[in-house]
Formats: structure tokens, C-alpha cells, sequence
């Protein structure tokens, strides 16, 4: 089971090697990287190159790591039990299977998104330790040990709004997916659209990365966002010329799609102002 990518996702060399020693080693791969740049679609993109199903966990600040295992529902038990219920004498009825029981339970090998598991916790990745090291779990209410039938594919994400515990990190394969150079979001561009006019998307691109490298920009535009805005100059049928700027209108054509706050915007603005004063 190799993995080298697929027609509609463009790994990287380094990308690739990365998931393919996750899997030999039978350790969590983490991925880090910018917002928008592909670590969700590369689970569900390794699922499909691998043939496997995935499922997915998505992560929020709520979310507690036991969730993951189970859940025990004693507020239905009781309600049940005051109805005089058949089923309140077996307390599997009353167990919802999370995430992590799911892909334990599957009769086939599944990939195992957990996405972003920064947003969670600090405390939530230590939680799973245990779980993710021995790839089994203890149903206290039941009394039975959920062991895994097939070792998953487990591919976790982090926008790296926290750091992770060391001891977490020691049991990953880790990854940190670069933005792609010109060349690579070239060809991510070719899948997404297709027989795009060469002057566009290079005007478009060269704009695209002048606004990344802006000083002071708080927040840079990723992939997703630079392909959003190719579509859009697509759909409203613009060409190159008309992507041209001058020093009294810094902003990009369509700027809404790549410039996601007020500062950046502004920034923008005080930029074309400062080149009209030098006029």
C-alpha cells in the first residue's frame, strides 16, 4: 500500500514519503501546515488512493478525548428504567461508540481522520496516549476491552494554534506541508481549472504571491483561497489586463477572496495612498 498522490491532489515528493513512513512505522501522521493548505483533503485523498474507508473526527473546543472511545447516556438508562423499559436491564444499549471504537470495530482497515486537534484542550492528546499506542481501549460499564481488528491509518491535523505535549509528539511521524512554490500551485491550479489562459494565471500568480510577501499582512492567503479567486476571475470572464494595478489601486480585482480582514484590507489602502503622495 503505496501512496503517490491522485488525480485531483498534488503531493509532494516530501509529502508522500511522509504518509508512506506513517504507515510502515503504524504511527499517527501529523500534519501541520497554513489554513487552506490541503491537511483535511489528504486523508480523505490517502483513503482514496488506498482504497479505504475513512472516518472522520472533527475536533472542537468542547470536544472531550473520551468521546472519541464511547459514551455512556446514564440520563436515557434512568428515564427508561422509571418507564419500566425491557432494554434498561443491558447497559450496551445505553454506550455510544465514538470515533475511535468505529475504526477499532471496522472489519477492514480504515483511515482515521482526527482534524484539528489544536482547537481542543490541552490536556485532550495526552488523553489518547494509551488508546493510539496500544490501539485498544476498557469499557468500564461493560467490562470488555475494544481491541483494534486492523491498525488504522491515522492522520491527525493541527493548524498550530497550541503546542502538542511532548509525549504525543514522540508517538507521531510528523509533517509540515510547506506552501507550494509556483510550479507545484501551478499544478494544482491545472486540476481544479483546467485550460486556463497562460497571461491570466501568471498575472494572477505573480499578483497572488506579491500580496503574500506584503509586510505586515496578517493573515496570508493559502491555496484554497487563491483557487476560490481564480474561479471567480474565471467566472466573471476577466483577463490578464484587466488584473492590472496602478499605485492608486493596490487592491487585487475581486480582493474579497484573498484578503479575509479589515487590517489587510486597509493595509492595502494605505499602501495605494502612500504611492499617490509619491506622484
Amino acid at each position: 500500500m503505496k501512496f503517490q498522490g491522485t488525480k485531483e491532489y498534488i503531493a509532494t515528493d516530501d509529502l508522500t514519503i511522509a504518509v508512506n513512513a506513517a504507515v510502515t512505522l503504524e504511527r499517527p501522521l501529523l500534519v501541520k501546515g497554513e489554513p487552506g493548505t490541503g491537511k483535511t483533503e489528504l486523508a480523505r485523498q490517502v483513503a482514496d488512493a488506498l482504497g479505504l474507508k475513512m472516518i472522520e473526527w472533527n475536533i472542537k473546543s468542547t470536544t472531550r478525548a473520551q468521546q472519541g472511545l464511547y459514551e455512556y447516556d446514564a440520563v436515557s438508562r434512568l428515564r427508561d428504567s422509571q418507564l419500566g423499559e425491557e432494554r434498561v436491564h443491558d447497559v450496551a444499549n445505553y454506550i455510544k461508540q465514538g470515533k475511535l471504537w468505529q475504526a477499532f470495530a471496522a472489519d477492514e482497515r480504515v483511515v482515521l481522520l482526527i482534524d484539528e486537534i489544536d482547537k481542543a484542550d490541552i490536556e485532550f492528546p495526552n488523553d489518547l496516549l494509551q488508546e493510539l499506542d496500544k490501539m485498544e481501549f476498557f469499557v468500564y460499564e461493560t467490562g470488555e476491552t475494544i481491541t483494534a481488528k486492523h491498525r488504522p491509518v491515522i492522520i491527525i491535523t493541527s493548524n498550530n494554534e497550541k503546542e502538542l505535549p511532548d509525549a504525543f509528539l514522540r508517538r507521531c511521524f510528523f509533517h509540515y506541508i510547506q506552501f507550494p512554490n509556483e510550479a507545484t500551485l501551478r499544478q494544482i491550479v491545472d486540476v481544479h481549472h483546467p485550460g486556463i489562459k497562460e497571461a491570466l494565471l501568471t498575472t494572477a500568480l505573480t499578483q497572488f504571491y506579491e500580496i503574500r510577501e506584503t509586510a505586515g499582512l496578517k493573515k496570508k492567503p493559502s491555496t484554497s483561497e487563491v483557487l476560490d479567486w481564480l474561479k471567480l476571475l474565471l467566472a466573471e470572464d476577466l483577463s490578464a489586463d484587466d488584473l492590472k494595478r496602478d499605485g492608486a489601486n493596490a487592491l487585487p480585482k475581486l480582493h474579497g477572496a484573498l484578503l479575509k480582514n479589515e487590517q489587510d484590507v486597509h493595509l492595502f489602502e494605505k499602501l495605494a495612498f502612500m504611492a499617490r503622495g509619491q506622484k
